[in-house]
């Protein structure tokens, strides 16, 4: 008899990289929202997102055996709720809520490795003058306290551009922030947080260098990385261009980052969980920094390790639900290297075309392991769409598998000039998300 999983925001690409485990064929899937209603920016409250959840997973009468999140925030959050309340492993609550509540991550993280985390501070953007909070100059970057893909985060560079932020802020932020007060309300928060909730942000200097994350699983208090995955921006450092696996990045760099992460993970007592943290080096310095810590496998990541592992990182959080030691070392898949690319446009216009399926099936056709997955449709106006960062519209995302990282990043640079794309600013893609450091 097969074991049943309730997924999170489950679209019909991730029930085939669901299908790319070992043994699939023991398991059901089961749909817990759509990614639509969960994932950017859920228009119900958290209370009823959860009735929702509570909901749907008593009805079932099929033998449950978990649920699994491969989301940011608010599934993030919801995930240990609904697990405790029906007996399924995962992290507890609190110890999630100390890595999805930003600023009090930092202050864990300054706990467990001072020197690896930047000056920061809280900042109220509905304050009278929430300049007056900073604790430290410019440049800087503004977040607000739970988040995802970068949204409502700001590069400051003046006062001008911090304004400018605060007013964006102030209309968008309650939008997630009253969703994690919700979880908040259901924890003891201590009094070095006080009164910093979802609605707030945090400021913090700049990192630099290059990005890096870890995933693994903590289970019964073992600790596991069994991937580590190199995060690429593009050459004005700006926006994502690329999750590539594996890291590029030296043995002995990876060797400090993993036990860094187990580090963060016992001081905030995170156990029972898939995670993955991220983390910057900088070579010329040689000095490490703790980007942020997340309660969950990536879904971004799971075609990565088809391509190389012949598994999808859906393997992991399965063996966290069923207490088995995850562990790819003695997998192989048909490629030496993979990555998920972002094609992006910088320029807020509309998009006249977009390939036709006859055009997009005929490319991945012409490249073994290539997906494409168009983010955009016809007549859309790239402002309008939802989950993007301040600097860039996601147009599409790419997979591409190689055996060696020049020939990955020269298929796609190859592979986005035939991709015919038309916008009405007559323009295309810009060059200068092409031309990131190979590391």
């Amino acid at each position: 008899m097969s074991r049943q999983f309730f997924v999170f925001g489950m679209a019909p690409m991730h029930r085939e990289y669901l299908n790319a485990v070992r043994g699939a064929e023991n398991f059901h899937w089961l749909k817990l929202f759509t990614d639509d209603e969960i994932v950017w920016f859920p228009e119900r409250p958290m209370a009823e997102l959860l009735a929702l959840a509570e909901q749907q997973v008593k009805a079932y009468n099929g033998d449950v055996a978990g649920i699994i999140n491969h989301w940011d925030f608010p599934s993030s959050t919801l995930h240990p709720i609904l697990c405790q309340q029906h007996g399924f492993r995962s992290a507890d609550l609190l110890a999630v809520l100390k890595c999805e509540h930003k600023y009090w991550s930092r202050l864990e993280q300054r706990k467990a490795l001072p020197d690896w985390v930047p000056d920061f501070c809280a900042v109220d953007p509905f304050a009278e003058d929430p300049l007056e909070q900073l604790q430290f100059g410019f440049p800087f970057w503004l977040k607000p306290i739970v988040g995802h893909s970068s949204q409502l985060g700001f590069r400051i560079d003046d006062e001008a551009g911090f304004r400018r932020a605060i007013d964006i802020i102030r209309t968008e932020v309650r939008q997630l922030g009253e969703l994690l007060n919700f979880a908040l309300a259901r924890v003891e928060v201590p009094p070095e947080v006080g009164a910093v909730d979802g609605n707030w942000c945090v400021a913090e200097k700049l990192l630099t260098g290059k990005q890096c994350g870890i995933e693994g699983t903590m289970v019964n208090g073992r600790y596991r990385v069994h991937g580590i995955v190199d995060t690429v921006k593009d050459s004005r450092n700006q926006s994502f261009t690329r999750y590539e696996y594996p890291s590029a990045w030296p043995e002995y760099a990876q060797e400090k980052i993993c036990a860094a992460g187990e580090a963060l993970l016992r001081q905030i007592g995170f156990d029972n969980s898939a995670f993955g943290i991220e983390f910057f080096w900088d070579p010329a310095s040689d000095t490490f920094r703790v980007l942020e810590l997340n309660t969950r496998i990536s879904q971004s990541h799971s075609d990565q390790f088809v391509k190389v592992h012949g598994v999808s990182n859906h393997e992991a959080a399965l063996d966290v639900a069923l207490d088995r030691e995850t562990d790819f070392s003695a997998l192989q898949g048909e490629f030496r290297c993979a990555a998920k690319f972002m094609l992006r446009r910088y320029r807020n216009t509309v998009v006249t075309r977009v390939p036709d399926e006859a055009e997009l099936r005929a490319l991945e056709r012409s490249i073994p392991g290539c997906r494409i997955h168009p983010i955009v449709t016809e007549g859309q106006q790239l402002g309008d769409l939802p989950g993007q960062d301040s600097y860039s519209y996601e147009i599409a995302d790419i997979c591409l598998g190689a055996q060696s990282q020049e020939e990955l990043l020269s298929t796609y640079r190859d592979l986005a000039q035939q991709l015919h794309f038309e916008f009405a600013d007559g323009k295309g893609f810009e060059a200068f998300q092409f031309d990131s450091v190979r590391y």
